[in-house]
């Protein structure tokens, strides 16, 4: 079934003009690893995943959700998990040269973060659900999964907020932790609130636009 688009009110000038905020508004995005323990309302993050939920996926199957955690025993415990994980990653079976390519943003085995921040979202993406005892698959699960990250990261950041995007080598202790489906699989844990007031964060540069993009015309 199909229905006619209402399309938005379109004027060259005024896009132009909010293209160029938007794109002076994103270079001031960060990813910061210290949090103020001040803590934003609970409506803002959901108001963002609620952007999230909006994403574009495979045959619009949607298959993400989102677990969002404001309870510092949960997140005690999901920071000794993640940091097991960390101590095989940064000493048991380190991987050498991954090693030296984080070296520049002072990453290691400490997850203190996971403990400090008000919040952590946990995005899951599941390849397949039942629905009335049918097998539904999803397609493009994980591309998907990270296009409704993108849009939540971008919601928060234009609500104010800042993130951390955490990825452990191996997440699966989060569905066990968590008691999430088990077609369910970790794809992110996400990190959320505001910058500590001496919040540091290590010099970088990003690729210019002309590195990164092409024109045919």
């Amino acid at each position: 079934m199909l229905e006619t688009y209402k399309r938005q009110k379109y004027c060259s000038d005024s896009s132009l003009q909010v293209s160029r905020e938007l794109a002076k508004i994103f270079t001031r995005r960060r990813t910061i690893r210290q949090f103020s323990p001040e803590v934003p309302p609970m409506e803002v993050v959901m108001n963002a995943v609620d952007v999230a939920r909006l994403a574009p996926s495979g045959a619009n199957r949607q298959p993400w959700s989102f677990t969002i955690i404001n309870c510092k025993e949960t997140q005690s415990r999901i920071r000794e998990l993640a940091e097991i994980e960390e101590k095989d990653f940064y000493h048991n079976r380190p991987n050498e040269q991954w090693l030296e390519d984080l070296k520049h943003l002072q990453t290691c085995d400490d997850k203190s973060f996971l403990e400090q921040v008000p919040y952590l979202i946990v995005i899951f993406h599941s390849h397949f659900e039942m629905v009335d005892g049918k097998k539904e698959t999803h397609y493009y699960a994980k591309e998907s999964a990270g296009i409704a990250t993108g849009f939540l990261i971008s919601a928060l950041h234009l609500s104010g907020l800042s993130t951390l995007t955490y990825t452990p080598k191996r997440m699966n202790f989060l569905t066990e932790f968590l008691g999430g489906p088990t077609n369910e699989r970790p794809f992110m844990i996400l990190a959320t609130g505001l910058p500590a007031v001496s919040c540091e964060v290590p010099v970088i540069s990003k690729k210019s636009l002309d590195c990164v993009s092409q024109i045919y015309s």
